[in-house]
C-alpha cells in the first residue's frame, strides 16, 4: 500500500463517520446542533469537520442528497415487481420503513428547501410511480381513484411513526396493512372526496414541515 492510499482510505472512513453521526445529532438536537458535536461524537477534531464539510449547509445538502440517492434504490425493486400492486406493497413498505428510521430527515429537507427553493431531484421520480399506480390500476387491483401523491402522503404517514422511536416499529406493519386494505379496489367503495394534490404542491408541503429558524 503507498502512503498516499492511507491517507484517503482515513478520509473516506471519517466523511462516512461524519455523516452517520450527523443524522443521529440532527434527530436528537436539531439541525442546528453545534458541529463540535459532532466532531466528538465522531471522533475527530473540529479542524476535520470543516475541511469535509467548509459550512453546516454544505453538510446538510450532501444529507440530503444521500437520501435522493437512497430513493433511487428504491426504484428497480418497484419496476421489476411481478405485478403492479406487489409495486405498492413494496413503495408503501420500503419507503417508510426508510423514513421512520432516518428522523433527521425532515428538518433537512426543509432547510434544503430553504437554502434552495428550485432544488427538486425527487421530481424524476415522478413519472415513475404514476407509472405504477397505472400499472396496477389496469390490473384492477388498485383504486382507481388513488394518485401517487396519494400514495406519497401515506408512505410520510406511515414513516412518521418513526418518532415514536424503535419500540414502536414492529407495531408499523399493522398500520401498513391498514393502509394497503384502503387502497384495494372493490366494488363497495366510497369515492374519494375532491381531487389529489399536485406533485409540486406535496413536495413544497412536505419540505416545510420543520419549525423555522428563530433570526440570531
Amino acid at each position: 500500500m503507498s502512503s498516499s492510499q492511507s491517507p484517503r482510505r482515513d478520509a473516506r472512513r471519517n466523511h462516512e463517520r461524519l455523516l452517520i453521526e450527523a443524522k443521529h445529532l440532527f434527530a436528537e438536537r436539531g439541525i442546528d446542533a453545534p458541529l463540535d458535536e459532532l466532531a466528538a461524537r465522531a471522533g475527530v477534531g473540529a479542524g476535520t469537520v470543516y475541511r469535509h464539510f467548509p459550512n453546516r449547509d454544505a453538510l446538510v445538502r450532501e444529507l440530503y442528497d444521500d437520501a435522493v440517492a437512497d430513493l433511487a434504490e428504491f426504484a428497480p425493486q418497484f419496476l421489476n415487481a411481478e405485478t403492479g400492486w406487489r409495486a405498492i406493497e413494496l413503495w408503501l413498505e420500503r419507503v417508510s420503513g426508510w423514513l421512520a428510521a432516518s428522523p433527521h430527515l425532515q428538518a433537512v429537507m426543509a432547510r434544503v428547501a430553504e437554502l434552495d427553493p428550485d432544488h427538486r431531484p425527487a421530481a424524476e421520480f415522478a413519472p415513475m410511480m404514476d407509472a405504477v399506480v397505472a400499472r396496477a390500476q389496469a390490473e384492477g387491483l388498485l383504486r382507481d381513484d388513488v394518485t401517487a401523491v396519494d400514495l406519497s402522503v401515506m408512505v410520510d404517514m406511515l414513516g412518521s411513526l418513526g418518532q415514536y422511536g424503535d419500540a414502536y416499529l414492529p407495531f408499523r406493519r399493522r398500520q401498513l396493512g391498514i393502509v394497503l386494505d384502503g387502497l384495494r379496489a372493490r366494488p363497495d367503495l366510497t369515492p374519494l372526496p375532491g381531487d389529489g394534490q399536485a406533485f409540486d404542491e406535496f413536495h413544497d408541503m412536505s419540505h416545510a414541515r420543520a419549525p423555522k429558524r428563530t433570526p440570531r
